[in-house]
């Protein structure tokens, strides 16, 4: 073995055979010097950013929270009497969802968005489910990605108090006003998951005696599978993994449709949720099997 290796056959270092109290000699470091006073500002921004980045991920926990109840809400709409009061009440809640999302272009103000997108991404997509499954509910259609967009466009008056704006034109947007921009995977993240919540309503939808719903459900799965095809696996991973769950709730629509078309005619209305509540537990048998 050689003589500048130790006992346990790593190189000894120049240094180590200088005391430990003599290695470092010298005068103290000048806080004061060029190099000390720029790592202090590169630890000021760096605190700060991380101090955005937190405040960001509680909005965004508070926006997906607050958006789960609205569609909570909105589910009730199949068995409630007046559905416009159901409604109201899910627009009341999407605008105090929209007033989490002004508080985050606050704080994305003068920032590159892209560099919090984690943060907030999750809270985003859950928004963007909530908003088109109360746009499905009213027109039986699917919001565009540039009519989310237009309603996160918020303003402020004298008094400080915040306003939205309809205007879409950013060119000519006043002093004092935020806009925050839902992102293409973003928008295609919340579509993806609105299938699931259309399949629920479509149970609920049967349960109470309505066979002409699930049709229709049906129908706009397959337009929203057909169009999340044509992206396959040159998207985004996240789009890719949400397409095998969008398969799985249009087949268990389809399935419904089928057995309310072969058997509805002889299943009495009351019997129909049992009916869809067998198939949709032989699809999960078959997918755990698998």
């Amino acid at each position: 073995m050689s003589n500048k290796e130790g006992s346990g056959g790593f190189r000894k270092r120049k240094h180590d055979n200088f005391p430990h109290n003599q290695r470092r000699e010298g005068k103290d470091v000048n806080s004061s010097s060029p190099v000390m006073l720029a790592f202090k500002s590169f630890q000021q921004e760096l605190d700060a950013r991380h101090d955005k980045y937190e405040r960001l991920v509680k909005l965004s926990r508070d926006i997906t929270v607050e958006s789960k109840r609205t569609i909570f809400l909105l589910h009730r709409i199949t068995s409630a009497p007046d559905m416009e009061d159901i409604l109201t009440e899910s627009e009341i809640k999407l605008d105090g969802v929209r007033q989490k999302i002004f508080q985050v272009a606050q704080e994305l103000s003068g920032e590159d968005m892209h560099q919090f997108h984690r943060a907030i991404t999750t809270g985003l997509q859950e928004y963007v489910e909530a908003v088109s499954f109360q746009h499905f509910i009213k027109t039986r259609s699917l919001i565009s990605m540039d009519e989310i967009n237009k309603q996160l466009i918020f303003t402020t008056d004298d008094n400080g108090k915040e306003n939205k704006t309809p205007s879409s034109d950013t060119q000519d947007e006043p002093f004092g006003t935020w806009r925050l921009r839902v992102t293409p995977v973003d928008y295609l993240l919340g579509v993806a998951d609105l299938t699931g919540e259309l399949m629920r309503m479509c149970i609920n939808s049967v349960g109470n005696g309505d066979i002409d719903t699930p049709f229709e459900v049906s129908q706009f799965l397959r337009q929203v599978y057909d169009g999340f095809s044509f992206i396959g696996n040159t998207g985004p991973y996240e789009v890719s993994k949400k397409l095998y769950t969008l398969k799985q709730s249009l087949a268990k629509v389809e399935n419904a449709c089928y057995a309310l078309k072969v058997r509805g005619s002889e299943i009495p209305k009351h019997m129909l949720a049992d009916v869809f509540s067998v198939k949709t537990e032989m699809i999960d048998q078959e997918e755990g099997i698998s």
